[in-house]
């Protein structure tokens, strides 16, 4: 593809999403249709297709792009900060996710019908990006907690991302919500995205230092 066409490609694919990111901020996953998204663009609901096939292919490009933004400034951290102790790596890390609520909000959906609508060649390109997100972080342990062993930092891994997917539902909650815990007699204590993911964070690097 010439490289003029490649730019107007992207650019078109990136109003797109903008679009999407827009009406997520005030609608749900279901009530946004691809005739929602088509009339916050300069395109026809049938052009859209042309650069993504279902909704959830839209989703998709921007949980990759809320991904590539955590990514930047996880490498941002590692390459200016010399050493950090466990309390300070897990503050930068529930940071670094504080200003990332759209990627934490996104994650909380049901991945599995998300990707199961996707064609393939979308699904691999997200995945290439997790994985470099899942590396970030990684190279955040080698370097600050040097001691950590390839194991200890693949159970952090393996403990770490999964507990993002239930940041959001735990940190958002609605009057309603509140109402209906309240009611029900839950002992329910408020976080913050920082709170329950500097205390989480805090936690896994302090069993690898027993």
């Amino acid at each position: 593809m010439p490289r003029a066409s490649e730019e107007r490609t992207n650019r078109r694919k990136e109003e797109i999403i903008e679009a999407c990111a827009s009406l997520y901020e005030t609608m749900s996953f279901k009530d946004i249709t691809m005739q929602e998204i088509s009339n916050a663009t300069s395109f026809t609901r049938t052009s859209i297709y042309n650069y993504f096939h279902t909704k959830e292919e839209i989703f998709l490009a921007l949980l990759q792009k809320e991904y590539e933004l955590w990514i930047g400034d996880l490498r941002k951290m590692t390459e200016e900060k010399e050493s950090m102790t466990s309390d300070e790596l897990a503050s930068e890390l529930a940071h670094s996710l504080e200003r990332r609520g759209r990627l934490l909000k996104i994650l909380s959906m049901n991945h599995y019908d998300m990707e199961t609508n996707c064609r393939m060649e979308r699904l691999v390109e997200f995945k290439s990006v997790y994985r470099e997100t899942l590396h970030s972080v990684a190279r955040c342990l080698e370097k600050f907690r040097c001691q950590m062993t390839p194991e200890e930092i693949q159970r952090f891994l393996y403990a770490f991302f999964p507990f993002l997917f239930g940041i959001y539902p735990y940190t958002v909650v609605t009057e309603k919500q509140k109402q209906a815990m309240e009611a029900a007699g839950v002992n329910y204590a408020f976080l913050s995205i920082y709170d329950i993911t500097y205390s989480f964070v805090k936690m896994l690097l302090e069993a690898t230092e027993k």
